[in-house]
């Protein structure tokens, strides 16, 4: 146990889940002290093997507003922050937060409800409709979150009868929500087309309906699905299509509409799922858009939808405001290409491996787990505040950096992100 004391201060294994139990009133007690024993002892192991692995992730906290400059707790100067999903720069946008400003005063903090009771106000069904518009669709329900929204669609789409066939890195949400569902399962090749033909092939005659599934762009390493190969396979096999858009809405494609446009191709995805925590203002809550049919479904079948609180009139109006801007503008999603190619490019020149297509998800290849995180610890040293991924949340062997450009970032910011790579970078021998 000497690591996990390490961690902790010379704490014990018993002594953490003590703190862990623990609360302001007083001390968690259990029925049965062996049980509580062996429950501690477990998860103290647990703790233990992912230090050993290197894999342990700190929460750094942050005083200040999401922006590129944040205030983090325990360093005296401000950072460039290079790893939020702030794609657009929204979530501290005057006009943003004006809006939610006005709604906690007009409509309240909650609705203490779900939907069907009485927790659907005006303004969430002004966004729903946004959202249908914007994405060029039928219509469009909200959720808690983009992982609700994926938890809650194959179990009501898909019966025994049917068939889904699923990227195999495709986001943990999707992977849940596919879990849930009767439907025959089928994971092909990470954007393997013709792994995919030979799956569809495969369940064509088994199968009522088939649904392939895809993030459109993957967040770990940044690369996009190849959607007009997917749209081909999807018409000779006959089956619908489904894309998770939550690192494609608001800045990918010329006016940010996503995959589709950045591929240049108009509105043929039979369903798609996104995220108003990302580019969208960066709060909370997710969506499905699609068939009138299919939300109308959902309303009454989905289980996230029915059982979660309605989102809160502050985050529906601040993504509302987001979507008014975007609809008149693609000023910012120009902002976030060129810094990438900026990034790119002399990373690329300075030796770096990146991985992925031209998109603000830049993953700096690293391998080791252990060097990625006393990478990422050496970057903030230098002001720059960057994250380290390794398994579990990437595969085991493939860790890397994972840096994200906004909109907000200045040249001057990309470019003095890329020197301290490079200072670090032939520090470590990596380059």
């Amino acid at each position: 146990m000497a690591l996990f004391a390490s961690r902790f201060g010379g704490s014990t294994v018993r002594g953490l889940a003590a703190r862990c139990f623990s609360c302001t009133s007083g001390t968690f007690s259990s029925a049965s002290e062996p049980a509580r024993q062996q429950f501690e002892e477990i998860l103290g192991k647990n703790l233990e093997d992912i230090e050993a692995a290197g894999t342990w992730k700190t929460e750094r906290v942050i005083t200040s507003r999401q922006a590129n400059s944040v205030h983090v707790s325990g360093v005296s100067k401000p950072v460039l922050n290079f790893c939020a999903n702030n794609y657009l720069g929204l979530s501290s946008h005057q006009d943003v937060i004006g809006a939610a400003q006005r709604a906690l005063d007009t409509h309240g903090a909650g609705l203490s409800s779900v939907r069907f009771i009485c927790g659907t106000q005006d303004i969430h069904m002004d966004l729903e409709r946004k959202i249908a518009e914007f994405h060029s669709r039928e219509a469009a329900i909200l959720y808690a979150s983009c992982f609700d929204a994926n938890a809650g669609l194959f179990e009501v789409m898909l019966t025994p009868e049917d068939a889904v066939l699923s990227d195999e890195l495709n986001h943990a949400s999707i992977i849940d929500g596919i879990r849930l569902c009767k439907a025959q399962k089928q994971r092909y090749n990470h954007m393997d087309m013709e792994d995919l033909e030979n799956k569809l092939a495969a369940v064509k005659s088994s199968s009522r309906m088939r649904l392939i599934v895809t993030d459109g762009v993957f967040s770990m390493d940044g690369d996009v699905a190849p959607l007009v190969k997917i749209m081909e396979l999807a018409k000779k096999y006959e089956a619908l299509v489904f894309i998770d858009e939550c690192h494609a809405t608001g800045f990918l494609g010329k006016t940010g509409r996503g995959t589709e446009e950045y591929l240049g191709i108009r509105s043929e995805v039979d369903i798609i799922n996104s995220t108003l925590g990302k580019a969208l203002g960066g709060a909370a809550g997710g969506y499905t858009c699609g068939p009138a049919s299919l939300c109308t479904l959902l309303r009454q079948k989905s289980r996230p939808y029915l059982f979660s609180n309605s989102l809160p009139p502050p985050v529906v109006a601040s993504a509302s405001k987001v979507f008014d801007l975007l609809m008149h503008d693609s000023s910012l999603s120009e902002r976030v290409s060129s810094n990438t190619e900026l990034f790119r490019r002399r990373m690329t020149e300075a030796g770096f491996k990146i991985m992925g297509d031209n998109h603000p998800i830049c993953p700096v290849w690293l391998g080791d787990a252990r060097l990625a995180s006393e990478f990422s610890d050496e970057m903030l040293k230098r002001g720059i505040y960057v994250i380290g991924f390794s398994f579990p949340v990437v595969p085991k062997g493939k860790a890397r950096i994972r840096v994200q450009l906004s909109a907000v970032h200045s040249t001057e910011d990309v470019n003095r992100c890329v020197d301290a790579f490079i200072e670090i970078g032939k520090e470590k021998n990596v380059i």
